[in-house]
């Protein structure tokens, strides 16, 4: 007979930030869906329907991530000046500070 284990290792999920190409906890990530009206959106708790992207929650990969176009490429999509515009600023609330994007 065996006796369980109370520390049984969950399986936690990775995902790879499209910026830095680091994979690292889900949890860990910002994930952007696009919804769909072609947008992009903040997914905040991760349930969001659509396809997703992830980014760290630093600086220098909200910018690599809007500026160099690997959003649009990852989602498949194109993001408006707004949109943009939006989503840095969501950056800026994480990171203490962004450059326009």
């Amino acid at each position: 007979m065996t006796t369980k284990t109370t520390n049984i290792n969950k399986h936690l999920p990775q995902r790879t930030c499209i910026a830095c190409r680091v994979t690292r906890e889900k949890r860990e990530l910002v994930r952007l869906v696009r919804v769909s009206d072609g947008g992009v959106e903040v997914d905040e708790n991760g349930k969001k329907v659509g396809r997703g992207a992830y980014l760290c929650r630093e600086q220098n990969c909200w910018q690599e991530g809007l500026k160099g176009g690997r959003l649009e490429h990852a989602l498949r999509t194109n993001l408006g000046h707004e949109n943009r515009e939006q989503l840095a600023g969501y950056g800026k609330s994480l990171s203490g500070g962004l450059d326009g994007g």
